[in-house]
Order: C-alpha cells, then sequence, then structure tokens
C-alpha cells in the first residue's frame, strides 16, 4: 500500500479542435511536471479535444483523431515518467461520452464518464454528449482515485457514491468558465464535497480564451479538514506538484504548498479581458487588431486592453473625426495613443458624410436631419475599419459596453463593426473604474507600459458618441450609475417590477429602460462575441426571441 503521492495540477491553455497542439502542451506539461517528481499529473477537461467542443465533437473524424491521441499519450507512459488523467470524447457502445482516462505504464488503465452533464447558462453538453451513471473510484498504484469531471462535483451524488465506493482522494477534471465572483462558488462548493465525504478533493481547472469564454485555472487542493493546501495562479498556465501523504488511519493529506494569492474584482476582470482578446486573436491567426479611438472611454480602455494582451506593436489605432468632433477628443486620443506606444492615424470622415448627403438628398428631401444623418457617421466609420481589416488582416475591435447593447445605445453596422469585443459585457459603471484601476496598475503579464496609460479628463468627461453639436450620452440616457442598477436587476436577476422600484429606482424610468431593452435585440444577436464577465452575458446565458410580443406593465 502506498504511503506517499507525487500529484501534478496542470492547468493549460488548450485550443478546440487543435489536437495535435493540445497533445504538444500535454507533453511539456508532463515534462515539467517530471522534472518536480511527479508520480500521477491531472490535466482538465477534455484537455485532447479543447473545451467546450461544441457541435464539433460529433463529427465522426473528431472522434477517431481524438480516440487515437488517447491511445498515443498511453503508449507514452511507458517510458517511466508520470501517470497522466487527461479527457477526451470517447465513443463507446454507440454513446458518446465526456471522458476521463488514467495512462499508466503505456496502457488506458482506467476511463470514467461524466454523470452530471450541464444544460443551462452556456453549457448544452446534453445535446452532444451522453450522461453515464455515476462512477466508481480507479485503483492507481494502490491509491483509490474518485474521478469527477467539472459539473460531478456541483451536485452531491456522485461524490456519495465515490465515497461509498472505497475512494480516498477527489480529482476533479474542470472546464469551468470564469465569471465574476466564480472562483468564491467553486471553493464553497468544494467545500461542501469536502464535508459529505471527509476526502481531500483536487480541482484542475484549464487556462484558455474560447470564443466567448474565458477560463481562468486557479486550480486548488483541499484537505480533508477544509483547508487549503495548494492555490494555483488565475490567468496563466501553470504546473505544480503536490506531495500526499497517508497517515496512521489511511488517510491522505497534501503537505501545504504555495498558496497563490487571487485577484480581487477589477483585477479579475481585466485579467479576462485580457486572456479572452489574446487568444481569440492568437487561436485565430489574426495579425493584430484596429479600432476607432475616439478619444473616449470605452476606446481607450479597449485600446489599453489590447496592448496589454498583444503588444503596442500589434495594435492599430485610428482616429476618424467628424465636424462634430472636439479639439479635447482629438487630444486625447492622442495622448492614449502616445502613452500606449501604438499606432494612430487620422482619417477624417467629413467626405464620407458629404458623399452619402448628396446620395441620399434626393430621396430625403423634406425631411429633417435626425438620427438617420448621426447613423450614417457612424457606419462611415465602420466602414473605414473594415477597410483596413480587409486590406492588412488586422481584426476589428469593436469597443461598445453592455451599457450601450443592453439598450441599443450602438449603430448596427456602424460601431458595432467588428470581430470581437472586450467590453460586450461590462458595464459603463465598470468601465470607469477599470480605467482608474489601469492607471493605477500594470496587470500581471501585461505587454504594455506601467504607469497612467489615458488621461485624467478621458475619465472625467461626459461620455458623448459626437454624432451632432454638444451631444452627450445622458441626452438620450438614464445616468449610467442608474441605468446599470436597473440593468443589472434586469438582466442578472430578472426581479419584477415592483422589487425593482423597491430598491429605489423611478418606476417611470425601470420602464422604459425595460423597453429599450426589449427592442434592441435584434441588435444584439448581430454583435460581434466578446468576453463574458457577468454571471448572464447576452448570447448563450441569455436567449431572448427577436420576436416577441410580451410587454412590460403599463
Amino acid at each position: 500500500m502506498a504511503a506517499t503521492l507525487n500529484l501534478a495540477l496542470a492547468q493549460i491553455d488548450t485550443t478546440v479542435g487543435d489536437i495535435a497542439g493540445n497533445l504538444d502542451r500535454i507533453r511539456a506539461a508532463r515534462a515539467e511536471a517530471r522534472g518536480q517528481g511527479a508520480d500521477l499529473v491531472v490535466f482538465p477537461e477534455l484537455t485532447i479535444s479543447g473545451y467546450p467542443p461544441e457541435d464539433l465533437v460529433l463529427k465522426p473524424l473528431f472522434q477517431d483523431r481524438a480516440a487515437a491521441a488517447v491511445e498515443t499519450l498511453a503508449a507514452e507512459t511507458k517510458d517511466g515518467g508520470p501517470a497522466m488523467i487527461v479527457g477526451a470524447p470517447w465513443r463507446e457502445n454507440g454513446q458518446l461520452y465526456n471522458a476521463a482516462f488514467l495512462l499508466d505504464a503505456g496502457l488506458v488503465a482506467a476511463k470514467r464518464f461524466k454523470h452530471d452533464l450541464p444544460n443551462y447558462g452556456v453549457f448544452d453538453e446534453k445535446r452532444v454528449f451522453a450522461a453515464a451513471p455515476p462512477p466508481g473510484p480507479v485503483n492507481f498504484r494502490g491509491v483509490r482515485l474518485g474521478l469527477m469531471i467539472c459539473e460531478d462535483m456541483w451536485r452531491p451524488d456522485v461524490t456519495e457514491t465515490l465515497q461509498e465506493s472505497g475512494a480516498e482522494i477527489l480529482i476533479v477534471p474542470n472546464g469551468s468558465p470564469y465569471e465574476s465572483d466564480k472562483l468564491d462558488e467553486r471553493i464553497n462548493l468544494a467545500v461542501q464535497r469536502v464535508v459529505e465525504s471527509d476526502l481531500p478533493l483536487v480541482y484542475v481547472n484549464q487556462i484558455c480564451g474560447q470564443d466567448e469564454l474565458v477560463f481562468d485555472g486557479a486550480s486548488f487542493v483541499l484537505n480533508a479538514d477544509r483547508r487549503l493546501a495548494v492555490q494555483a495562479p488565475s490567468w496563466r498556465e501553470h504546473v505544480t506538484t503536490t506531495r500526499w501523504t497517508r497517515g496512521s488511519d489511511g488517510a491522505w493529506a497534501c503537505a501545504p504548498g504555495e498558496v497563490h494569492p487571487q485577484p480581487q474584482r477589477l483585477e479579475a476582470i481585466y485579467g479576462a479581458m485580457m486572456l479572452g482578446l489574446r487568444d481569440y486573436v492568437r487561436k485565430n491567426r489574426f495579425p493584430g487588431v484596429a479600432l476607432g479611438l475616439s478619444g473616449g472611454i470605452d476606446s481607450a480602455i479597449s485600446a489599453a486592453v489590447a496592448v496589454d494582451a498583444l503588444g503596442a506593436e500589434k495594435v492599430w489605432c485610428v482616429m476618424m473625426p467628424s465636424p462634430y468632433t472636439s479639439r479635447d477628443s482629438l487630444e486625447d486620443a492622442a495622448a492614449v495613443a502616445k502613452a500606449l506606444g501604438c499606432r494612430l492615424d487620422t482619417v477624417p470622415i467629413v467626405p464620407a458624410m458629404e458623399a452619402f448627403g448628396a446620395m441620399t438628398r434626393p430621396l430625403f428631401a423634406g425631411r429633417a436631419p435626425d438620427t438617420t444623418e448621426e447613423n450614417i457617421q457612424a457606419r462611415a466609420r465602420g466602414i473605414t475599419l473594415m477597410a483596413l481589416s480587409n486590406k492588412f488582416g488586422h481584426m476589428v475591435l469593436s469597443t461598445g459596453n453592455k451599457s450601450e447593447m443592453s439598450v441599443g445605445y450602438a449603430t448596427l453596422y456602424g460601431d458595432m463593426c467588428g470581430g470581437y469585443s472586450v467590453l460586450k459585457d461590462v458595464y459603463k459603471t465598470d468601465v470607469f473604474a477599470l480605467s482608474r484601476w489601469r492607471n493605477a496598475h500594470k496587470p500581471d503579464g501585461a505587454l504594455g507600459p506601467a504607469g497612467v496609460v489615458m488621461p485624467e479628463r478621458v475619465i472625467t468627461k461626459p461620455p458623448t458618441a459626437e454624432l451632432k453639436p454638444n451631444q452627450k450620452d445622458e441626452d438620450s440616457l438614464p445616468p449610467y450609475a442608474m441605468l446599470d442598477g436597473i440593468l443589472e436587476c434586469l438582466i442578472e436577476h430578472e426581479m419584477r417590477l415592483d422589487d425593482i422600484v423597491a430598491k429605489g429606482f423611478d418606476r417611470a424610468t425601470v420602464l422604459r429602460v425595460w423597453q429599450m431593452l426589449d427592442r434592441a435585440e435584434y441588435k444584439r444577436r448581430q454583435a460581434p462575441p466578446g468576453v463574458k464577465i457577468t454571471r448572464r452575458s447576452f448570447g448563450r446565458d441569455r436567449r431572448y426571441p427577436i420576436t416577441n410580443g410580451f410587454k412590460p406593465p403599463g
């Protein structure tokens, strides 16, 4: 009976569909763990295929290649190095499973299938995978390991089965996406499983951006006494080997190791935006990004995130002034680009405005200028950025925030143009807070400069689209502090009207915001993807019909 165990946690950045590339990352992490003296390396959920594979996993060829990769890795464990727990899709008896494999001594020593398939929020695993019965433990060199794949930890039934069937250590490979304050929720749930079973628990999460989802790592070990023994960092790949001993009572305990401090809320949100953009650009092979730099706060913080994520040489900012663009905006845009060290070009849109005016004048005769002409300006800017993208390959980075997207304060085929957005799920009030935070902190792993990256005036001046003289956002919208409070009630919590009013909000304003939120659904369906930050982002989290006859009360 084994008395010691060296178990490595490998949180790595995989890419959905890139089986060969994922194998290389697995091998590199295993080699690192071998150097640390590991007996066993635990990888995140569906390591070989990447997570979430969505409908890609239904392709028979993809399933075949994933299965072949499992066998390849198993054969490589004949080298005397550490064993591995890896994840992959697996077809057996006509069913497709989300599986975890113990690879040891050149063999697939054991396999276990996911029992609880999540089917809420961003998850729809029941669409592609079959649910398996609760698993029993696997035997690894005299240690009975209870494999629980991600969601299996979030409910008590798998833990109960494993505990009753003799598991000694709970192992949880994960693909758990980031949300603000999600880490505390994970740890609290893990504590519940430890209390229920009186067993230690190893939680290994992946670290990557995958379209709108970001995975923050932050893997950890809880001992049976519920104490946190090890905590891996957030927002970067990491391999750490933990040291375990079996006590005289037969129970296993992990020796205290490194506990990395976890980022506070604003730092975590900024880290999510950086990783989401970095992996989206890198994995889709864009040479860089282009964005409109208006001199306003949204484009300034978007540019800062881009430089921090990609490096200044891969960020191309474009100022596109109109007759309504203030000198302050011109100066502020230039100051932001200078502070960040990125390229800034100026392309006036006045000729485009004049051309569109001439083109439409016969049809618009007799009608006063309105938002139509304002939107032409936004669309001229969108056309300009898309032309640069087409010519040079840079992905256009959209700069709209969640507050604007919620109420439709954005122009289709104008400022909504782009391939990705880092602010899509960030409320305006958080944009202000993040801007102040970035001026005071250089994020861990950032490629941009330390110190102030945007002038104070960018943060303090009243937000404006500058599409007409003296325009301010609050001419069309409630103050952002009020708007965001109402939106959070409506979007994140689906609260009743009376309950929102009871929180101190004006009833008429709440009804107005509700109506704007519903009317803007058709715009949001056409928005680019963006980093998920909140519990309920637009897209897979919140799926409302465009054609919707339901109306708020009077």
